[in-house]
């Protein structure tokens, strides 16, 4: 009996100890339903915008983490990529967006490119996109596979060696399948090229 006083005593005392703790978490993460972000450069132009249904803030590292987002990177006033993937996180000052997770890159254009990762990079201060796993790029004329691509500002997608390049046929049929070491994709004049470590152009291909 003399120990369940003792309980009752002490009792308030942990509730009370455990108090602030609780109270300092809710401070540093922020859980924020329905997000829609848009982020602007320094001279007003819109660079990209996010949604996503489920997200949180830490405010201890200043980063958010976002669940299913989707991402709109914009060419002046228009949508140049569209970008879906299971998690991302955005930190450094809006700076730093990480994709993880069945990573989706459509373009908009009237023969729409898709590219497929496990894993999306852009450093807005770099200006180019870095892609890592399982790497699958894919339009109505071609598709290409590798391990690590990159995106740059020019429009061209380079896939790193090894890459497997295949060709359809007008019934989108695989039509020619082989393997190569670096390819590169124009987005703009829709051609493929290849180049050996020599960095000769061994072929380029156009649709």
């Amino acid at each position: 009996m003399i120990n369940f006083y003792r309980l009752i005593i002490l009792l308030p005392v942990f509730i009370l100890g455990c108090g602030p703790n609780s109270i300092k978490e809710n401070k540093i993460i922020q859980k924020i339903d329905s997000l829609d972000m848009n982020i602007y450069s320094k001279s007003g132009d819109k660079i990209y915008s996010i949604i996503s249904p489920n997200s949180i803030y830490n405010n201890n590292e200043q980063r958010f983490e976002l669940k299913t987002p989707t991402i709109n990177i914009f060419n002046g006033e228009e949508t140049k990529y569209i970008i879906n993937s299971d998690y991302s996180t955005l930190s450094d000052n809006n700076k730093l967006l990480k994709l993880k997770g069945n990573v989706k890159l459509k373009t908009l254009e009237q023969d729409q490119d898709f590219l497929y990762a496990d894993n999306f990079i852009w450093d807005l201060e770099e200006n180019s996109y870095l892609l890592d796993g399982n790497i699958r790029f894919e339009n109505n004329n071609i598709i290409l596979n590798s391990g690590k691509a990159k995106l740059g500002a020019d429009n061209i997608i380079e896939f790193f060696n090894p890459v497997k390049y295949i060709i359809k046929d007008y019934n989108n049929e695989n039509k020619y399948e082989t393997n190569s070491e670096n390819a590169f994709y124009d987005l703009e004049t829709e051609s493929v090229s290849f180049k050996a470590k020599e960095k000769r152009v061994r072929s380029i291909i156009y649709f």
